[in-house]
Formats: C-alpha cells, structure tokens, sequence
C-alpha cells in the first residue's frame, strides 16, 4: 500500500469518528486530568520523602499529605476507569455508524451484486474487521493528544526543579516516535495483506461447509480438507508477521525509554556524589528533585510508549479500512438511479423496452438489445436455455441490475422511479425460498404485519400451506429454524407463495418457482400462482413447458435475444427454437 492510499484512508478513518467526537473529547479530558494527577501525585510523594529521609519531620505532620496521597491514587483509578469506559462507548459509536453504513450500501446495490462475493467475506467485514477499528477510536484517536499535552506538562514541572532533568528528557523524547514510525512503516500493509486472506479463507470455508455433501459425494472431502489446512497456515503466517511487527515496536520504545530514565538516574547519581554541578540553578541539588524527576521520567515516555502500543490498533485499522472504503466508495457500481417518480394507477402495470441492454455492474452487457411491450393484465412466460439472460431480465426489472437504452412502466422510465416506492409494487417468488423470520406465520406476513386473520388463512389456503401446518408441532407459530431447517423445500417455497399472495401487487414476476419441488409440491405451488397470475401484469420465467399453455404469450431467449414471440400453439408449430425446446423436453421426460 503506498502512501498516498494510507493517508487517504487514515483521513477516512477519522472523518467517521464526526458522531463520537464529544465522547473522544471527554476521553481525552479524562486523560488529561489523569495526568494532572500523576503530576501531583509525584510532587506528593517526593515532598514526603524529603521530609521524612532529609529534613527529619515526624510523621504525625505528615498526616494530611498522606491523606492527599491516598485520594489521588483513588481518584486517579476512578478517573482512568471512567475514561475506559468512555473510550468503549466511543468506539462502539463508530462501529454502529460504519455497520449501519455498510449495510445500507449493500441493501442499495442490491443482492446481485453482493452474490459476486462469498458469503463468508461479508461476515468477516461486517463483523470482524469493523470490530478491529474499536481501538482506533478508544485509545489511538485520545492517545494521540495525551502523547503531546502530558509530556509537556511534565516538562513544565521539571525545568523550574532542574534543568538538566528537563533537558535530558526533551533530547530523548523524539527518538521514540521517530523509530516508532520506522519500525511501523509496515505494519499497516502486513495487516492489509491479513485481511484479504482472512477475507479469502472464510468465504472458502462456508462456501466448503455449504457444499459439504456435494463434497462427500464426489470423494473431495480429503483433497478439501489439504487445500484449507494449507491456507490456514498461509493465514497463520500472516498472523505471525503482524504480531511480529507489533511485538518488535514495543521492544524498541522500552528500549529508549529505557536507556533516557537510565541517563536521568545516573545524572542524578553523580550529582549527589559531588561529580556534576549544574542543573540546580546553583542551589544544589536536593532529594525532593531527584526522586520528582525518577519518579516522573517513566511517565514522561509512558503516553510515547501507549501510542506506540495503539499504533498497532491504527495499522489495524488502515489494513481493515481499505476493503470497507473501496465498498462504500464504489459509487460507479450502483445497480440503478433511484429517482422520485411514483406510480399513480394502482392497477395494473405496463412495460415497454425500446433498445434494452442490460449491465453487469462492471459495465458488461449481459442481455439485449431487447424490444417488446407488456400490457396491463397480460401474462407472458419466458423460456429458454440457462444462460440465455432471463434472471437478468428479471433482476433489471427490480431494479438490481443498470441497463442502457429505455424501459418504461406506465410510461416512466424505470431510472426515473424511486426504487423502494416500485419494490413495493412487485411480488417475486425465486428459486430458492429465504424465510428469515422464525415462525411460519411471522414468515408469511413479512412485510405485511397488520394482514388479518381471514387474509393469512386465505393465502394459506390458496397456497397450500394449510395441507401441512396442520401437521408441525405448534401449527402456524412454529419455529422452523435457520434456514427453515424444520421445512422441506417445497413446504418453504409454498410459504414463499402464500407470502406473495398476501402482498396485492400490480406486477408479478416468477423466476423458476418450481425449479427444485419435487411433482407433488411442484403441481401445488404452480396451481396456487397460476390462479393468482390472472390478477396483475405477470412475469413467469421456466424450465416447465407445459406450465406456458395456458400464458397469453411465450417469448423465447437465446444469447441474451429474445428470438421468437406468439402463443403456445403457433410456436409448438413452428420451426423455431420453441419447437426444439420441445423436443428436446420430450426426450428428456
């Protein structure tokens, strides 16, 4: 990663902490008083010291220094327990933002897109690598400041006891930072390098669990389980790299920190056997001075030495912001323009395409150009080889897909209308059912919470659900579990059905409904759409021939094109791909 990059998403990193920015604000003041306390807990302990060891004062005078001693280690504990817990809830803002953030630019560029990727990569941004930023915002943001303010404040404490002190102090003070920043140079690219392979090996590892019984099938398993062990000691590695750096940036601030108290002893030492005379002002030099200046020199590097600990948390946070800055930067890649128009007729859509091409979101034509005109009310199958761009036909009409050229509903161009108020418009029944609420019944009235009793048993009816709720444990309030582990799949597409069903829409889009039902299921679901078909515009994408019979109209796709248009006896008849289709059907069954 050059350098140009890690500025800019250092800049990026700190324009998200904008919504904790009075919560850093009182960190950094806590901090501030916790080293103002330090300060006067010194000078506390080496006025005692003095009065006890030189000046011969009974400890009965010194009660109330004593006491002053104790309540500064006690509100110097209080104050830095309270700052950790201020430093959390800091952190924890800009999680929350930048979670929020991602989700909502996933949602935006909708599913396809977010299918070009594992799934496992996304848990690993959403989850880990935004949780790797906590310390950025708790403790590398505050320490930053704390690093310059209390060296200085020390600084001002000890040049009126001792110059020399001081000075030794001030000289040394810039070798820790400047071989922090040496020392760190890669740390941040080491932590982006491990990020990507994290990245890598967990959308191969839930892409392998998911695939698991394919795997088994085909005798993988062994050649599987080589090729992760392998890359999880690649990421091992990895690991070993960047704790590697860390482990070596704090040898080298203990080091010099180290060797600068080490000289302020021996300047002292010296001093008080006779060998040195300056650094007193000429008034000698005194035991109050020497154990101030001893026991202030490990606070004078400990705010150098915590950043240099906390520099780890930044590189970390670089490493982990190059994959979210590049998703919530990536405009350009946008499925479709939501604009503001909405539709006034509520019945009914109508849909013409003049010149379509539709667009991956890398700009590569995927379909078109296409013509054709769908009227209101009118219900038209589209069949074809896979391959041939019909789910793409489907994904541009939700609005997850760009496209050039015109497509217009009710007369107004597809990029003109507002995505969510058209969305609301659709029902769609895909391939494979995702039931994400937790009960039968929660899953049928998704999105449509205040549906009545007579509505939900209806579309239950119609849909078939009712043959088998009657069968689960608690009937419709069963849990079905993740992934509706409880349901067969044509018992959750049939949920599916009944969940579109309940939704009135004026344009109904099928992508293979039925493509994984066994005939039992299959005869249901179908009937069930059928019947609600006649009800609104409809789109029906299939494998099933004999489902298009009854359809006004059968288009026919092959490379993207749509070659043929007519009726299931006029295409039956012809030469065309229809026929083949057919044929080819025929043989298969």
């Amino acid at each position: 990663m050059d350098k140009t990059r890690q500025t800019e998403l250092v800049r990026w990193l700190r324009q998200q902490s904008a919504p904790a920015r009075r919560w850093l604000r009182l960190s950094m003041l806590l901090g501030l008083i916790s080293g103002l306390l330090i300060i006067s807990q010194a000078w506390l302990l080496a006025s005692i010291l003095q009065a006890l060891i030189m000046d011969n004062v009974p400890r009965e005078n010194l009660i109330n220094q004593f006491l002053m001693l104790a309540a500064t280690f006690t509100l110097r504990a209080i104050v830095n327990a309270i700052r950790e817990r201020v430093g959390f809830i800091c952190g924890k803002v800009v999680r929350q933002q930048i979670r929020n953030m991602v989700l909502d630019k996933l949602e935006q560029l909708g599913p396809v897109w977010v299918k070009g990727k594992p799934a496992g990569s996304w848990a690993t941004i959403i989850l880990e690598q935004i949780e790797d930023m906590q310390d950025f915002y708790s403790r590398y943001l505050p320490q930053m400041v704390l690093a310059t303010i209390i060296p200085i404040l020390i600084l001002v404490t000890l040049f009126p006891i001792n110059w020399a002190a001081g000075l030794i102090l001030l000289v040394t003070a810039p070798l820790i930072p400047l071989f922090m920043a040496l020392v760190g140079l890669g740390a941040a690219d080491a932590n982006r390098r491990n990020f990507v392979a994290l990245n890598r090996l967990s959308g191969n590892f839930l892409d392998r669990l998911r695939g698991l019984e394919t795997l088994r099938l085909f005798h993988r398993g062994e050649a599987e389980v080589k090729q992760i062990a392998e890359s999880t000691e690649n990421f091992r590695h990895r690991t070993m790299e960047v704790l590697r750096m860390a482990f070596l940036s704090s040898a080298v601030l203990e080091f010099f920190a180290a060797v600068s108290i080490a000289v302020v002893a021996v300047y002292f030492g010296f001093s008080y056997l006779g060998e040195l005379h300056f650094g007193s002002y000429g008034m000698g030099v005194t035991l109050f001075a020497g154990f101030l200046a001893l026991i202030l020199a490990p606070e004078f590097f400990q705010p150098l030495r915590d950043l240099g600990t906390f520099y780890h948390a930044k590189a970390q946070a670089v490493g982990a912001a190059e994959s979210l800055f590049t998703l919530l930067s990536s405009d350009g890649e946008q499925a479709a323009t939501s604009g503001e128009e909405t539709l006034t007729d509520k019945e009914s859509v109508a849909i013409e395409a003049c010149e379509l091409e539709i667009l991956s979101h890398d700009g590569h034509r995927l379909a078109g150009p296409l013509n054709f005109t769908m009227d209101k009310h009118q219900r038209i199958a589209l069949v074809g080889k896979s391959g041939a761009g019909k789910s793409s036909l489907i994904n541009v009409l939700l609005g997850f897909l760009p496209y050039r050229g015109s497509l217009k509903i009710n007369g107004i161009e597809l990029r003109e209308l507002n995505l969510t108020k058209w969305r609301e418009c659709l029902s769609w029944v895909g391939q494979n059912p995702h039931l994400p609420e937790q009960t039968v019944l929660d899953n049928i009235r998704l999105g449509q919470y205040d549906a009545t009793q007579e509505q939900i048993h209806d579309v239950m009816e119609r849909a078939y659900v009712s043959e088998f709720v009657r069968n689960l444990p608690d009937g419709i309030n069963t849990v079905i579990g993740d992934n509706a582990a409880r349901l067969s799949v044509g018992q959750a597409q049939r949920i599916a059905v009944a969940r579109a069903l309940l939704n009135p829409c004026q344009l109904l889009l099928l992508d293979e409904p039925a493509a994984s039902l066994d005939a039992h299921s299959e005869q249901r679901v179908m009937t069930a759409l059928n019947q609600a078909s006649y009800q609104q515009t409809t789109l029906l994408i299939t494998h099933l021939l004999e489902e298009t019979l009854t359809y006004d109209q059968i288009w026919v796709m092959e490379n993207g094109l749509l070659i043929e248009k007519g009726e299931y006896q006029s295409l039956s008849q012809s030469q065309g791909a229809f026929s083949r289709l057919l044929s080819h059907r025929s043989v298969e069954l």
